[in-house]
């Protein structure tokens, strides 16, 4: 009885512990209001960072309103939903209705430590989504559901021992300071997966399948054994698509039971399954709604046969291909579906059902990022026109000219359909610029160039037009120069580009242990382009030069023979053909696609020297995976004297080695090399670079990103073969490393390289290790260069 009587009295205290709150809060209406009145006015306190149109916005009583207890308690709850105050109480001043009110604190700052698998930015983004963000009003409830959902977020990812703690502290000025503090713990690791059902493909098979794997030697290095619900949704996946291109079309996953041991740790797999039989394809057809569409043509696209054991793979490529068709003949809304139909005797028939819907058409085109880049220059390389129907093949080639232009580092277009219509859509197209310029300074000191002074500025998207203007000034040991060009894309709506360019240059090549002679030039000239379709254009230039030959001391016999020959002061005028088809994806760093140059250059008949020079430059980009790809290089060149000119002049000789031709070795130090005379014997025994009239260069490329970077449209990385070597086919006697075109004179490196996108222009480093390599040639192992990518 004493211990019941006890009971009850913790009950009774209890019940009057929950209810003193509940009746303060009706007293205090109670006192506000012991009796009705009319309220004259209606006053705000506690008023901090809330404004008081946000709560007069919220309350329903007004002036003039008769103030009632019910009244007064439904304002008091809508005040509440709010979620600004901790504490709102009313009181009467004669027949002013006066409301007090607590806000709840605003948030100063969010730390979080402890997380890795997650970033910061990430986080506090979800957090702002949730209304904890710096400046907004503070929630326990919700940073507490914030907390519990970093924890099913870490759950997901296999790791269950994470723990998130939260902390808030009180700062002046009614304001708080959130701490959370991760700790992520390690990720679950698997300890066993089984398979039940599995009949036609053992365990061994399925595992192959899936990305998730059983604990095995060296296995933790690339994380296979560590479990991940995203990961075990997609081996799911897989083992179907496993099943099902291989005519298993009734296969289905029946559950999947997975369990834990007491410290959480480790992971015990179960797949259920059902195989069910294996069918064969027995009718194709193409059913529905086809418009205008040529059936014929849709039945090409089939990539299922009658006779095949059934692939899902197969119709899915084949509903890709039907798809395709339908929105680049402008049915943008279109859909295709294969519907496999199970027949009795192991047999399936699949039906393509093919709904064209209504033809759409592009209400407006609209450009977002291009802060510098003028929209008409973004509009003209359009293909997909405003008020034209919809294409994907059109809007997909304009995208890709976009990224041809290399003033974006990513273009990203999306076609939403308009609200209210069901024949039209937008084309919104965001760019994300990157650095098209330069602007540098030189002060410096190279070995062979002595000291270096220069100036350049290099810009290929002048104020946003889309103009490019380039202008050098630079004075060494070695040249000084000064140069000057600009280009028009558009000089014509058609299209057709004019370009024009002037420049001077002295060269010293006896600095760069070239053979000693020096160029005074001076020229200056015009070209105009056409283009030839979406990817190819033809180019026509014609310029003048002056060109001044100066002979070092101790000459080689080859120069001297030269002047004494032909002079040593010409004015020659050339004209140039140009070809060129670009494919490529992007303009700088691209992954895929394809680019060639073809170029023949005529001293014309009446210029001093009359020779002519063809040069060939290809390159093919073939994509493996996400950012891999191998690209393939070549560059050809021949140079020939015709007509009155019997020597092929030297100066106009082609050079290799360096950046962008044979790495490994010295800058323009491969090929043949001039005859030392009898006092540069002691010094200069395998003679100095001399170039040929034959240069032949090939390469291969693999491209694959570096690991913890985003940005890989801004940086390159390449394991690189280089192959090549430049001829000559009128070599001298006893020269040194002058041949005619030979495979075994063909010099090669292999090695990594990086190349990067920065404010002063590309930059390129390389580690090459050459080989088939010959005492005279000139090695260079690290190299690194700037206004040079791969």
């Amino acid at each position: 009885m004493i211990q019941m009587k006890d009971l009850k009295k913790q009950l009774v205290r209890k019940s009057l512990r929950l209810a003193v709150p509940l009746l303060a809060s009706l007293a205090v209406v109670s006192a506000s209001a012991n009796y009705t009145f009319t309220i004259t006015d209606i006053r705000l306190q506690g008023l901090q960072r809330v404004s008081a149109g946000s709560v007069f916005d919220q309350i329903s009583i007004d002036v003039g309103d008769v103030a009632e207890p019910i009244a007064m308690q439904e304002m008091i709850r809508g005040l509440f939903k709010l979620g600004y105050f901790d504490n709102i109480q009313v009181a009467r001043d004669e027949d002013v209705l006066i409301i007090e009110l607590t806000e709840r604190p605003a948030i100063d700052s969010i730390k979080i430590d402890g997380n890795k698998a997650i970033k910061t930015e990430d986080l506090l983004e979800g957090l702002g989504s949730q209304g904890l963000a710096q400046g907004e009003i503070f929630k326990q409830a919700t940073l507490d559901r914030v907390r519990l959902e970093l924890e099913r977020q870490y759950a997901s990812q296999g790791q269950y021992t994470a723990e998130i703690e939260t902390s808030i502290r009180q700062l002046p000025r009614n304001r708080v300071a959130i701490a959370i503090q991760i700790d992520e713990g390690k990720k679950s690791g698997i300890r066993q997966i089984n398979f039940v059902g599995n009949k036609t493909y053992d365990k061994r098979t399925l595992l192959g399948v899936m990305e998730l794997k059983q604990p095995k030697l060296l296995g933790f290095i690339r994380g296979q054994s560590q479990y991940s619900r995203e990961k075990l949704q997609g081996d799911l996946e897989s083992i179907q698509a496993y099943y099902r291109n291989r005519g298993y079309v009734e296969f289905q996953i029946e559950s999947t039971q997975i369990s834990m041991t007491p410290d959480r740790k480790q992971v015990y797999l179960s797949i259920s399954m059902t195989e069910g039989d294996k069918f064969v394809v027995d009718e194709v057809s193409l059913i529905g709604e086809l418009g205008d569409m040529n059936p014929d043509a849709l039945r090409r696209l089939f990539l299922v046969e009658s006779g095949e054991i059934f692939n899902s793979a197969r119709v899915t490529a084949t509903e890709e291909r039907l798809t395709a068709a339908l929105t680049s003949s402008g049915y943008t809304f279109g859909t295709a579906s294969g519907v496999p139909e199970i027949k009795e005797g192991g047999s399936v028939d699949v039906k393509f059902v093919v709904n064209t819907g209504k033809r759409a058409y592009v209400r407006r085109l609209t450009f977002a990022g291009n802060k510098v880049t003028q929209d008409s220059v973004l509009r003209r390389e359009m293909r997909q026109l405003e008020g034209a129907r919809a294409s994907t093949t059109l809007i997909d080639l304009s995208k890709a000219r976009l990224e041809r232009l290399g003033y974006f580092g990513d273009v990203n277009v999306e076609t939403p359909a308009v609200v209210g219509t069901e024949d039209q859509i937008d084309v919104d197209i965001t760019v994300s610029e990157q650095p098209t310029g330069s602007i540098s300074g030189t002060l410096g000191y190279q070995k062979y160039s002595g000291l270096m002074l220069g100036a350049n500025f290099q810009q290929t998207n002048i104020a946003g037009t889309g103009n490019s203007l380039g202008v050098g000034l630079n004075w060494s040991d070695y040249t000084k120069s000064f140069n000057f060009q600009y280009m028009n894309p558009y000089y014509t709506e058609e299209g057709i580009s004019r370009g024009i360019g002037i420049y001077f240059t002295d060269t010293n090549y006896s600095s760069l242990r070239f053979t000693r002679f020096s160029t005074e030039s001076i020229g200056g000239g015009m070209n105009f382009g056409f283009p030839v379709g979406e990817t190819k254009r033809l180019q026509f230039s014609g310029r003048f030069e002056l060109t001044d030959l100066t002979q070092g001391y101790n000459q080689a016999v080859e120069i001297a023979d030269f002047v004494d020959s032909v002079g040593s002061k010409f004015l020659n005028f050339k004209v140039e053909g140009l070809w060129s088809n670009t494919t490529l994806n992007r303009a700088i760093f691209a992954t895929s696609g394809s680019k060639q140059v073809f170029a023949l250059e005529l001293s014309v008949p009446g210029s001093d020297l009359e020779f002519l020079r063809a040069t060939y430059r290809g390159e093919v980009y073939f994509p493996i995976r996400r950012n891999w790809a191998v690209k393939l290089r070549t560059s050809l060149a021949y140079g020939e004297a015709y007509g009155k000119t019997e020597v092929y002049p030297f100066y106009e000789h082609f050079y290799a080695g360096g950046f962008g031709s044979v790495r490994g070795f010295e800058r323009s130090s491969l090929g043949p090399r001039s005859t030392p005379t009898a006092s540069e014997l002691l010094l200069y025994t395998r003679g100095r670079p001399f170039g040929g009239n034959i240069l032949t260069e090939f390469s291969t490329e693999l491209v694959f990103p570096l690991p913890f970077l985003d940005q890989l449209g801004q940086i390159r990385s390449v394991y690189f073969v280089d192959v090549g070597n430049v001829f000559n086919t009128n070599c001298p006697d006893n020269s040194v490393g002058c041949f005619k075109p030979t495979v075994e004179e063909l010099r090669g490196s292999t090695g990594l390289g990086v190349s990067w996108l920065s404010r002063m222009g590309p930059m390129s480093i390389s580690l090459a290790f050459p080989f088939n390599t010959q005492d005279y040639d000139e090695e260079e192992v690290f190299s690194f260069e700037v206004g040079q990518s791969f």
